[in-house]
């Protein structure tokens, strides 16, 4: 039986998943990346930090955040 990779997990322990970060991003390296895993969940990871730990969310908890981002209902919690 083969174990799936999960919330927390390292990042290289979701096997071969292309990792993408944003054309945004800066060269300072403070960013997220995003891989679509086998079962079509998405995988965030810290760039800084590429074997790092992972978290995983549904595509619907993926996509509700960046529809909350893009009309403003994503605050930073630092302001």
């Amino acid at each position: 039986m083969s174990m799936r990779a999960g919330n927390g997990d390292p990042a290289d322990s979701f096997g071969s998943v292309t990792w993408v970060k944003s054309s945004a991003s800066t060269a300072e390296g403070n960013c997220v990346e995003l891989a679509v895993l086998p079962d079509g969940e998405v995988a965030v990871r810290d760039s800084r930090c590429a074997r790092g730990p992972a978290l995983v969310y549904a595509r619907a908890e993926i996509a509700a955040f960046v529809a909350g981002a893009k009309n403003g209902g994503v605050d930073s919690p630092i302001d």
